[in-house]
C-alpha cells in the first residue's frame, strides 16, 4: 500500500531529527576529546542538571534499589551548569592534579534513540564508551548509558537534562 505524501513527510522529518541529534551527541563528544571545554558548556542550558545515581549490586527481586534514589541518596553527579563551570575553570588552571599530566580521551557514542519528541524538547537515550589514557601505565574504560533531555533554544540544541548510568 502506497504511503501518502503526509506520511513520507512526516517520516523524513523524524528522520532528519534523529539525524540532527545523532550529529550533537558527536560533536559533544568531540568537544571532550579535544579539551574544548568552554564550547563543551556551551552545549547546556542555564537551568541544565547532571545527574548520575550511584549503582549498588542488589539481590534478584530487588532490581528498585538498584540505583540510589533521587533526592533520597547521594549520587555520583548531582549538578547544575554553575558547578559545572566550576570544574571547568578548576582543569584549565593547569593545576588540577586528576589531570597532570593531561589524560588522553576518546569518547564513542552509539544506539541512539529518540525516545520523545516535541516542539520544543527531546528525550534521547544513548550508550557510550570512554577510554582513558593518562601517565604510561593507567588506562581506564567507562561504558554506560545516559539519557538527555534536548531544549530547542534559537536554532539549536542545549542540554537540559542529562541521567548517566554506569
Amino acid at each position: 500500500m502506497a504511503e501518502s505524501l503526509g506520511e513520507i513527510a512526516e517520516e523524513l522529518r523524524q528522520l532528519r531529527l534523529a539525524r540532527e541529534i545523532e550529529q550533537f551527541l558527536y560533536a559533544e563528544a568531540e568537544l571532550l576529546d579535544q579539551r574544548r571545554f568552554d564550547d563543551w558548556l556551551d552545549l547546556f542550558a542555564d537551568d541544565a542538571r547532571y545527574w548520575m545515581p550511584m549503582r549498588r549490586n542488589v539481590k534478584f527481586g530487588d532490581q528498585d534499589r538498584e540505583n540510589t534514589r533521587e533526592g533520597e541518596e547521594v549520587a555520583w553527579f548531582d549538578e547544575g551548569k554553575e558547578t559545572l563551570v566550576q570544574r571547568v575553570r578548576q582543569i584549565q588552571t593547569g593545576i588540577h592534579w586528576a589531570e597532570e599530566p593531561l589524560s588522553r580521551v576518546c569518547h564513542m557514542v552509539s544506539n541512539i534513540q529518540l525516545l520523545e519528541v516535541s516542539s520544543s524538547e527531546a528525550r534521547v537515550k544513548s550508550r557510550f564508551l570512554v577510554y582513558r589514557s593518562r601517565v604510561e601505565i593507567e588506562t581506564d574504560f567507562f561504558v554506560g548509558k545516559r539519557e538527555d533531555t534536548l531544549r530547542r533554544v534559537g536554532d539549536q540544541w542545549k542540554i537540559a537534562a542529562l541521567e548517566v548510568e554506569q
